[in-house]
């Protein structure tokens, strides 16, 4: 990490030229602009300004109507870029280059704006440092490395993938051996970054790549999360290979998850452990989980935001279908680790590697904070092949998940109904696109008989 005064000096030195001052859209993307380092420490340290449709736009950078927040009868005016000093960082992946993360505030009053991704967690983790808890969390990100580059795919139409192996590489040493010209420096840069990565894996996948981080508190798990996102992107981009965080890029290969570790602390205490009890659970986390699985429908939106998101929902592929939990059990959709010690914590299987993780892991705790408010039992434990039986599903689809979002009494108390409307309509322009195109699907299988 890098404090302003060794920006400061950094800059002097000729050691640093560019500061990357940058916010998360809506998508969990980093967006912002690059400025001459002299200039950013003339002034725009204090502030800057983005146009307010960044945190109303789809995927392509479209300008949807139907937001309440700004729109073309609005006249799409400014936000401030407030930089936050404390999540300055050198870039080293970028010649020269740092980076700075941002609060994103309302023009006029300097306030919050209540839907940008960062308010919408910072909310939640205050509510629960009210409540004497710290909310600490990790993401498990996982993503698809191909042969060819970006530009290669996209002009050949993203047709004829090739992964980058051409077998199942879960744990695989020899296999990611030959992928360590792209993976090696993703984490030496990272770690260099002042993001503790922890390590990197093969996945259960041809080509798929797992990257682990160290627990963290909530508001650093997410920024750990965006940034290294965006730095697998371009590290693999400078190496001329491709990457997907798509969570279903083919339908005879397994997806990509994101799955996220949670515990409460309290003054540096785990406060989900209780020795006294058989799993070693205690009242906090059992009702805490319990939250989790009563509004787990009412999440799903944040946890999987578009339309390919569900595609992943499939029995026998380790992504979940049913709302339950287990003991270590990987057919869960909420699964308890480190029983019986004070690792104990969830680990939340559903969201895939497209999701927003400051609105995911918001959503969570939103739904842990109901639970231990409600003082809500926990069901017992399901065992064995948990894709069967009567409990409760996930939502199957995006427009299931829309609905659920759009009822939530929980979320519109915890969030407000500002920044739940927004995101309703934000799943509403994902499902109004896809409806309105005609898939290569639909071509091939009616073309001649139908």
């Amino acid at each position: 990490m890098l404090t302003f005064e060794h920006l400061k000096s950094q800059v002097s030195a000729g050691e640093i030229d560019t500061v990357l001052v940058c916010m998360v859209d809506m998508q969990g993307r980093l967006m912002g602009k690059r400025f001459h380092a002299g200039h950013f420490l003339a002034g725009a340290w204090e502030e800057t300004h983005c146009c307010n449709y960044l945190l109303a736009t789809d995927l392509e950078m479209g300008t949807p109507d139907g937001y309440a927040s700004t729109s073309w009868e609005r006249g799409y005016g400014d936000y401030v870029m407030k930089p936050d000093l404390s999540t300055l960082r050198p870039v080293p992946w970028l010649e020269g280059t740092a980076m700075v993360m941002c609060d994103v505030l309302d023009h006029h009053t300097h306030e919050e704006v209540p839907h940008a991704p960062r308010s919408i967690l910072k909310r939640q983790v205050n509510r629960l440092k009210a409540m004497g808890y710290d909310a600490m969390c990790a993401t498990e990100l996982e993503f698809f490395l191909f042969e060819k580059s970006f530009d290669q795919i996209r002009k050949e139409g993203f047709r004829e993938l090739e992964p980058i192996s051409g077998y199942n590489e879960d744990y695989h040493i020899l296999q990611t051996t030959k992928e360590e010209h792209v993976m090696r420096p993703i984490r030496n840069h990272l770690w260099n970054a002042g993001i503790p990565v922890e390590n990197s894996k093969g996945e259960a996948e041809t080509g798929q790549e797992e990257l682990n981080i160290k627990y963290a508190s909530a508001m650093d798990t997410a920024e750990y999360h965006s940034i290294a996102k965006n730095a697998v992107k371009e590290i693999a981009w400078q190496h001329g290979h491709a990457v997907t965080f798509l969570p279903k890029w083919h339908h005879e290969k397994v997806g990509s998850s994101s799955h996220v570790h949670q515990s409460l602390w309290a003054d540096g205490v785990p406060v989900f452990f209780d020795e006294k009890d058989p799993l070693g659970m205690s009242d906090v986390m059992k009702s805490y989980m319990a939250g989790l699985l009563k509004y787990a429908a009412d999440y799903t939106c944040f946890m999987a935001p578009y339309i390919n998101s569900y595609k992943r929902f499939m029995k026998g592929t380790f992504a979940p279908t049913r709302i339950i939990w287990s003991v270590d059990n990987r057919t869960a959709g909420f699964r308890l680790c480190g029983d019986g010690t004070k690792a104990i914590r969830v680990e939340c299987r559903i969201p895939g590697s497209d999701m927003n993780p400051y609105l995911a892991m918001a959503g969570m705790l939103a739904a842990g904070i109901a639970g231990i408010e409600e003082e809500l039992e926990l069901q017992p434990p399901s065992q064995g092949d948990v894709y069967q039986g009567e409990t409760g599903m996930i939502p199957g689809n995006l427009s299931a998940a829309r609905h659920a979002l759009h009822g939530s009494a929980m979320l519109r108390t915890a969030m407000g109904n500002e920044v739940v409307d927004h995101y309703v309509r934000a799943a509403e322009v994902e499902i109004e696109e896809f409806e309105r195109v005609v898939t290569d699907w639909e071509i091939a299988r009616g073309f001649e008989r139908a």
